[in-house]
């Protein structure tokens, strides 16, 4: 049975060396099998290594790709321009966010200066003001 090995650069010698032991130990355990076994597991490496294969190739532009756009960015520094533009959607949102705010506390003080000149102008008996369901009261009131 032959053995597929393919170098690379990111194997140490200790990985290799432990690889290389456990390849021989797999390599005496099969031995024993019955032939059926045998090719249906070298059968499954085939397949396994073919998609190894595909899927380096399919990386392997990907990778030459950012390799080239990370050195086009060293070799260019950004300038004031581009670190600028890149804070300008965090200023929109903060913006945003105390616009909201604002004209969540100013609806706030509308709707209270409403209840509080419903109390002022109304004639109510003295037990409304002391009745929990009095708001709902003003705000039926206040649609009719």
């Amino acid at each position: 049975m032959k053995i597929f090995t393919e170098p690379t650069d990111t194997v140490s010698p200790t990985e290799a060396y432990f690889g290389a032991r456990i390849a021989a130990r797999l390599e005496e355990g099969s031995l024993d099998l019955p032939r059926s076994i045998s090719e249906r597991l070298r059968a499954g490496r085939m397949q396994a290594l073919a998609k190894r294969r595909v899927t380096e190739l399919q990386l392997a532009p990907v990778l030459a790709g950012a390799q080239n756009a990370t050195e086009t960015l060293g070799a260019h520094p950004r300038g004031f321009w581009t670190r600028a533009s890149a804070l300008l959607p965090f200023l929109a949102l903060v913006l945003g966010l105390v616009t909201i705010a604002a004209l969540q506390d100013q609806e706030r003080a509308y709707e209270l200066a409403e209840v509080d000149a419903e109390l002022l102008t109304a004639d109510l008996p003295p037990t409304a003001y002391t009745d929990p369901g009095f708001l709902q009261y003003l705000k039926k009131a206040a649609q009719e």
